[in-house]
């Protein structure tokens, strides 16, 4: 009786249909180590990576760590939808710098070579401002036609959110402590104007302000305002941050930056700022002598 039980038992399992394998995880990468992060961690989970890397931003490290790779140009947004849909994917992350300096080269519909999706989606959004905010959510809204939807790639590596406190082993003085509060004041309003997330200052008096050339070239900016050096950036979110996209995003070249350009410290937003190689990070700011803080304020 027990062997015909059991007998029956391995005809019905084999009858069960199989349980359908989980659709593989977009990557719409761009420029940066974060999207190489987020394959390298996706890989270590198990998950299959689909990447749809833009064209002179991608890393092309990212062919070997991911499932399916395809190159794409900034401007071809068919492609981009094409490519996910037939390998199944619904879900994507984006992750990585789009530089927005190529919108205003010459002749740049000739350069960027659009495809019809993008220049109907241009059309479509002709009278909306260009800001990242606007221009992002644009685009969610035209993959989410396809059935394509973005999460935030926190949900998968939430390790890389900086903790709270005093990274390095030089802590800020009193009166660099007062430029962080009022620096970090007046970035909240620029993140909320979405003009740019991350301001430099010294003794309270605006030397930069970010915006569409982003922290690194702001920074070297604000060194070619202060020769003297010792001058403090401030990095922040939006208050209306989402974490779709553009988290503000800090590592090596963050340090190098502030150190060619004379800086001394750099105050980022705990628990809303990805730390890319936090110890190579850290560990570079010490040898430069530099201060990295990683702080919250009240109703800021």
């Amino acid at each position: 009786m027990t062997s015909a039980l059991t007998q029956r038992e391995t005809i019905r399992a084999a009858k069960k249909p199989m349980e359908p394998a989980a659709a593989p995880v977009g990557l719409l990468a761009g420029w940066g180590r974060f999207p190489v992060i987020f394959a390298e961690k996706a890989k270590r989970q198990g998950l299959q990576v689909v990447c749809v890397a833009v064209r002179h931003e991608a890393s092309a490290e990212l062919q070997d760590l991911c499932h399916e790779f395809h190159w794409v140009g900034v401007a071809q947004m068919g492609r981009m939808i094409r490519r996910f849909r037939k390998a199944g994917v619904r879900e994507i992350i984006m992750a990585g710098k789009i530089h927005k300096q190529v919108m205003y080269r010459p002749w740049r519909w000739l350069s960027l070579m659009p495809d019809l999706r993008t220049l109907w989606f241009w059309f479509r959004r002709r009278r909306r401002d260009n800001q990242d905010d606007t221009l992002l959510l644009s685009l969610i809204d035209e993959f989410a036609r396809d059935g394509l939807t973005f999460g935030s790639a926190l949900d998968y590596c939430p390790e890389l959110l900086v903790k709270p406190g005093v990274l390095t082993r030089r802590a800020p003085t009193a009166k660099e402590q007062e430029d962080i509060a009022y620096g970090w004041r007046l970035a909240k309003e620029m993140g909320r104007l979405d003009v740019g997330q991350s301001i430099a200052v010294m003794e309270k008096a605006v030397l930069a302000v970010e915006a569409i050339e982003g922290t690194d070239q702001a920074i070297l900016r604000a060194g070619a305002f202060c020769k003297q050096g010792g001058f403090t950036v401030v990095k922040v979110a939006k208050p209306q941050q989402d974490r779709r996209f553009d988290v503000p995003t800090i590592g090596p070249s963050t340090i190098e930056s502030l150190h060619r350009a004379g800086g001394r410290v750099l105050a980022i937003e705990a628990q809303q700022t990805i730390l890319i190689d936090e110890a190579e990070t850290v560990a570079l700011a010490d040898r430069y002598g530099l201060t990295i803080v990683a702080c919250t304020f009240p109703n800021s």
